[in-house]
């Protein structure tokens, strides 16, 4: 078992910024690959990004890439998603999860083992 828990959203003006944080516990953090999904109210669940466990191998969606950044710490248990150029659709709860296949990045959310409560960013025009 694996417990996740987010935090760092908020309120934040277009073109702001704002750093997601992903702490687990529970089993060996650096078994794990990590992603962030993302869920706009009234829409499905959205890949934003995803790291690999030795945070050599990252992958960003197309509607995120060149403004977002994840990095990890394994000896913090920490998944990190540095937002940056913030736009009023970024606007959802972020998501983070972890895949017990530590060398994949998996786009799909059916792929992913354990899931944190959320963290709602909202960004105000």
């Amino acid at each position: 078992q694996v417990q996740l828990v987010e935090s760092g959203g908020g309120l934040v003006q277009a073109g702001g910024s704002l750093r997601l944080s992903c702490v687990a516990s529970g089993r060996t953090f650096s078994n794990y690959a990590m992603g962030w999904f993302r869920q706009a109210p009234g829409k499905g669940r959205e890949f934003v990004s995803g790291i690999s466990w030795s945070g050599g191998l990252t992958y960003y969606a197309d509607s995120v890439k060149g403004r977002f950044t994840i990095s990890r710490d394994n000896a913090k248990n920490t998944v990190y998603l540095q937002m940056n150029s913030l736009k009023p659709e970024d606007t959802a709860v972020y998501y983070c999860a972890v895949v017990s296949r530590p060398w994949v990045i998996f786009t799909t959310s059916s792929e992913y083992d354990y899931w944190g409560q959320g963290t709602q960013v909202t960004v105000s025009s």
